[in-house]
């Protein structure tokens, strides 16, 4: 196996898919020769189950997990909370990592760690999709192991969906990048797909992915009960959703968020800290779609954000706190600015998962109030400001309702309704944008959200940092170009 794991790696490295040297395997990898040599339900299901794992926030999963790679954990908390003004690095600033502090003031260089991190854990997943869909869309393979059809169609259905959501982070944050749709055999097959394609084509194949996918995965609100982590038809309905947003394509967003209205599966919590707490996972009535970290398991499967957090990282800035209006519940549950504590990455309401390394808090994705947020959105550039404001009161009413984290409840006067007799479309985007922040903070939604917004430069200017008019896109790692002997270009202005 080690030998495979080599070769892949010198593969990645020309094509994008690691910049990292494989001394030791990838967690949870399924070689070709495990499963050509003995194909069955276990190892196509174990091939697909690791196409879901670069989702994750554990540690070392990569490679040597090096901090300078990137490779540590997950990096998306760094190039979306931290660059869009939501989070320092730290609770008390220091040298440690400077190169986050880098990403925060938009003084990086395109030898980032973050950028490469983002990068790789990607095209990983990327990979791993590929080597799934291959093996799963083989009927003679298929036949060969003696799965059901249907079961090979809907391993089939998650990896796709799996593979565009990894296209959808590389082709926002980057623009043009390569696409690879199948396992790679030589290193002819590196160098013909080293090189970047338009955006475009990245925007039609993760609209064909969806919809492939969408016709694959079963009905309900899970795809497998036993299983509820598993992509399920109301997370692919809700990526189509996004994917829309993101190309303004406005009624297309309605649409799908009208569909995903009709399967009845989903509503706003209650209680707000329900989408977060481990003791509501796969029960609460608003996550869509979640990575499930579990505790305890080898190899590690746990939530490395824990031991993050116990070295003081991960803190609200001061113009995060001062978004929240007077009595908002959604504060407290965010963080605990006099003990220091982040309880959206902890999945508890006190510090027993300060330090812990191998948590079984899961990593939200997407959820309900995202989405009607996501139609709010839609609502307003349609030109219907009474449901785009409705929508938008949905959400605050579940806050206003939410028993604080004291267990009081807020002053009947808090988080009042926006009025739907407001027609200035400048008026309803800016209540958007504010209850964006506020609901979803600390989610890695942020840098996202002011870049389609277009108002990344004024915004973070204004909290002193050097932001360009290139840094709408963020560089491709420098190391990826020279690998590639210049097949690999650099995006503008870095």
């Amino acid at each position: 196996m080690r030998s495979f794991i080599n070769y892949v790696g010198q593969i990645s490295l020309l094509l994008l898919l690691g910049s990292c040297n494989m001394d030791k395997d990838p967690i949870g990898l399924l070689t070709p020769d495990q499963v050509s040599d003995s194909p069955s339900e276990a190892t196509f299901k174990s091939a697909v189950n690791s196409a879901y794992e670069p989702l994750r926030n554990t540690i070392g999963f990569i490679g040597d997990g090096k901090w300078d790679d990137g490779l540590f954990i997950r990096t998306d908390f760094v190039l979306e909370d931290i660059a869009g003004g939501d989070m320092n690095k730290k609770w008390v600033s220091d040298g440690d990592q400077s190169w986050m502090d880098d990403v925060s003031r938009f003084s990086f260089t395109t030898e980032n760690p973050g950028f490469l991190g983002l990068w790789t854990y990607d095209y990983e997943g990327i990979s791993r999709c590929n080597f799934a869909i291959d093996k799963v869309s083989n009927s003679q393979t298929v036949a060969q192991a003696g799965v059901d059809p249907a079961l090979a169609n809907r391993f089939l259905g998650e990896v796709l969906f799996l593979r565009a959501y990894y296209y959808f982070e590389l082709v926002t944050n980057f623009g043009d990048v390569a696409l690879l749709l199948k396992p790679l055999t030589s290193f002819n097959d590196a160098y013909e797909v080293s090189k970047r394609v338009p955006k475009e084509q990245i925007w039609q194949q993760i609209d064909a992915d969806l919809s492939q996918a969408f016709s694959l995965v079963p009905d309900g609100k899970f795809a497998v009960a036993a299983d509820p982590w598993r992509v399920s038809k109301g997370a692919i309905l809700a990526m189509q959703a996004k994917v829309a947003l993101y190309n303004e394509k406005w009624q297309e967003v309605l649409n799908k968020v009208q569909d995903l209205e009709n399967t009845h599966s989903y509503q706003l919590n209650d209680n707000y800290f329900d989408n977060f707490s481990i003791n509501k996972e796969y029960t609460d009535n608003e996550v869509i779609f979640s990575y499930n970290h579990t505790q305890g398991t080898l190899p590690q499967n746990g939530n490395g954000i824990g031991s993050l957090l116990g070295w003081g990282f991960l803190a609200p800035t001061n113009d995060f706190i001062s978004e929240f209006e007077d009595n908002d519940p959604r504060l407290g549950y965010t963080v605990n600015v006099k003990d220091q504590l982040a309880y959206k990455f902890m999945g508890r309401l006190d510090a027993a998962n300060r330090g812990n390394g191998d948590s079984p808090s899961n990593k939200v994705l997407i959820r309900w109030a995202d989405v009607l947020l996501w139609k709010a959105e839609a609502l307003i550039h349609t030109g219907a400001y009474p449901q785009a404001i409705q929508s938008i009161n949905q959400v605050r009413r579940r806050a206003r309702n939410t028993v604080t984290i004291e267990g009081t409840h807020a002053p009947a006067t808090s988080l009042p309704d926006r009025s739907d007799n407001e027609t200035d479309p400048k008026q309803i985007t800016q209540w958007l944008i504010h209850e964006r922040r506020v609901e979803l903070g600390f989610e890695t939604h942020r840098f996202s959200d002011l870049r389609r917004w277009k108002i990344a430069e004024e915004t973070l200017k204004l909290l002193g940092k050097n932001f360009k008019s290139n840094n709408y896109l963020y560089p491709i790692p420098q190391t990826e170009i020279d690998l590639s002997g210049g097949s690999i270009t650099q995006n503008e202005g870095y």
